[in-house]
């Protein structure tokens, strides 16, 4: 605790008032010294100095830190994204694939469990009055359909392309920065279906954000300078089967892929110093589009 000038302290009481004297340390307030710690500037005696890169540093501040006058975050090791290197770089990859298995599982056991989860404009339709959809104030739809599924084949190929492109990205990206990512992309996938489909018309899957994990692998793959004819060419391959299939929710694709690509691009080009801003910032502007899209097709619809 500090105290006022000239005030008594410990082995000072005998000394005349106009007698100039050190500090003592913190730890040992018998004992004056003139070096305080260069992260917390308390002053410390030489039993309590430990070395470090500039001065010396207190007991403290050097279990609470990195030893070396940083933050104790300065010293770990950081992706092409900033975000910080996991033990498992594939953890969040192996929950988002998990939640997909299981709400799948769960619509097999009770199949009318889907009529809650898949994103739908309004039902029932017209001369009926619209009881349920995203008009009808569900937005959780746009959330919930990113992770339900009905076909076998469905899902084996969405997991399958999940598991290819989310791991290799969130160990590029890291774990909030890759969460972040996917979720974006997926909900402008459900944006882009839900003002351009019929509003009547059901539409699931994670492929929305399965495509902007595709976006957002093409720009890091641009960065790093690799090759990238594979991924542009499975990605060809994919649009080719979005708009040659029936019954594919080509919206959601390109909502989710043009949404990777700009938040992608955002995640490994922002400036180190303006980073988090920029690549947060980035995710902010992509879910106000999302806000107004669905405002504007829900105006369209009441």
């Amino acid at each position: 605790m500090d105290q006022a000038p000239g005030s008594p302290q410990g082995p000072e009481e005998q000394r005349p008032p106009d007698a100039q004297s050190l500090p003592v340390c913190y730890r040992h307030p018998d004992r004056e010294t003139g070096v305080r710690c260069t992260r917390c500037e308390r002053p410390i005696c030489p039993e309590c100095m430990v070395s470090a890169s500039v001065g010396f540093q207190c007991p403290e501040c050097v279990r609470g830190g990195s030893g070396t006058g940083h933050a104790p975050t300065a010293a770990q090791p950081r992706t092409i994204a900033g975000g910080t290197v996991a033990a498992d770089p594939r953890l969040l990859t192996k929950i988002l694939i998990g939640i997909n298995v299981a709400v799948f599982i769960a619509v097999q056991v009770r199949p009318s469990l889907l009529d809650h989860l898949v994103l739908v404009g309004e039902w029932p339709p017209t001369p009926y009055k619209a009881t349920s959809g995203v008009a009808e104030g569900e937005w959780y739809r746009l959330v919930t359909a990113m992770f339900a599924h009905q076909a076998v084949w469905h899902i084996g190929f969405n997991m399958l392309s999940l598991w290819w492109l989310g791991g290799p990205l969130e160990a590029a990206l890291g774990r909030v920065r890759y969460l972040a990512l996917y979720f974006v992309s997926g909900l402008a996938g459900s944006a882009l279906t839900y003002l351009l489909a019929s509003p009547f018309e059901s539409s699931l899957g994670a492929s929305g954000a399965i495509f902007g994990l595709f976006g957002a692998t093409a720009v890091l793959m641009r960065r790093l300078n690799y090759d990238m004819r594979p991924i542009l060419a499975l990605l060809v391959i994919n649009l080719i089967f979005t708009f040659g299939w029936g019954n594919i929710a080509w919206q959601a694709h390109i909502g989710g892929l043009v949404a990777g690509v700009i938040t992608g691009y955002a995640m490994v080009h922002a400036p180190r110093e303006r980073r988090a801003l920029i690549q947060y910032g980035t995710c902010a502007v992509v879910l106000v589009v999302v806000v107004v899209l669905t405002l504007i097709r829900t105006a369209q619809l009441s």
